[in-house]
């Protein structure tokens, strides 16, 4: 999958509406009725899918870390997961 490609103008329609053309929607995977998520970052228009966002996300916060109450280095879902064992028990 390219990360970069040419710039092609876009015409915003009456209603707000834009196009995306097909080779874009074709070189990110894009497929009807695929849903994506928009946000404005440093004053552009940013058009993700959920996959995508998620993937970032997740990514992100992979490494996350937090002291489980024995001291030791654990993760959030581990001491989530511990959290709901002990009160079912």
């Amino acid at each position: 999958m390219n990360t970069e490609s040419a710039a092609t103008p876009l015409q915003v329609g009456p209603q707000g509406r834009i196009v995306i053309p097909a080779a874009v929607r074709q070189s990110l995977g894009i497929e009807p009725g695929d849903t994506l998520v928009a946000r404005v970052e440093d004053g552009r228009l940013v058009l993700e899918t959920r996959a995508h966002l998620l993937a970032r996300f997740s990514a992100r916060f992979a490494g996350a870390r937090m002291p489980p109450a024995d001291g030791g280095a654990g993760s959030v879902v581990d001491e989530l997961i511990a959290e709901r064992r002990a009160e079912r028990s």
